[in-house]
């Protein structure tokens, strides 16, 4: 709504300081991210150039305020009067926007290396929990994504990683639409993702 545009275009100038754009250092002074384990992966994810909807690859040095709400836009809630198509195409878009933050290098795959960076990021805040079981974690995420996309595999055969499409298989039926969204109470709210 322009309501919603216009409380985003002063929350745009909160964090770039009145200036027309906004780098990555401007997100330090957020401080629901400060804590986050994988504050670096949303602060990438603004930046990223697949997520303002540019077919080029790679990261952007900043963002103006057209980029900010290409990216917020992922985060806005469920509209009541969508018909199934506009809503699958909502849920697509948010599920690609998560997939990019795990797909670090590109590629158009979540590797089990990238998947093991991002659980033990996650982690990483749990004093009790060793590097070696948060990886035996996304091992086993792993393997249940394989049986999900794959099915049943062969001793030979190797898992290369999740696609966009096995992403899709597996959030199937988990409500994406509700949960991926931003509440706009005051100038202190952030996008919540959980």
């Amino acid at each position: 709504t322009s309501e919603q545009i216009e409380h985003l275009h002063r929350r745009f100038k909160q964090l770039s300081r009145d200036q027309l754009t906004i780098r990555k250092e401007n997100f330090d002074s957020i401080p629901d991210l400060e804590f986050n384990p994988i504050r670096g992966k949303i602060v990438h994810a603004f930046f990223d150039k697949r997520n303002l909807r540019q077919e080029s690859d790679g990261l952007a040095d900043e963002i103006n305020f057209e980029d900010f709400l290409t990216i917020m836009s992922y985060f806005r809630p469920i509209e009541m009067n969508m018909d199934e198509e506009q809503l699958d195409r909502f849920r697509k878009e948010k599920l690609k926007f998560l997939f990019h933050m795990y797909d670090s290098d590109h590629d158009g795959k979540i590797t089990l290396q990238e998947y093991r960076n991002v659980v033990e990021e996650l982690l990483s805040g749990n004093p009790h929990l060793e590097k070696e079981s948060a990886r035996s974690i996304a091992d086993g995420a792993m393997m249940e994504a394989a049986s999900i996309c794959v099915g049943q595999m062969g001793p030979d055969q190797v898992y290369e990683g999740i696609t966009f499409e096995d992403f899709l298989k597996m959030w199937q039926g988990i409500d994406i639409e509700t949960k991926m969204h931003v509440r706009f109470l005051n100038m202190e709210t952030i996008a919540h993702c959980y």
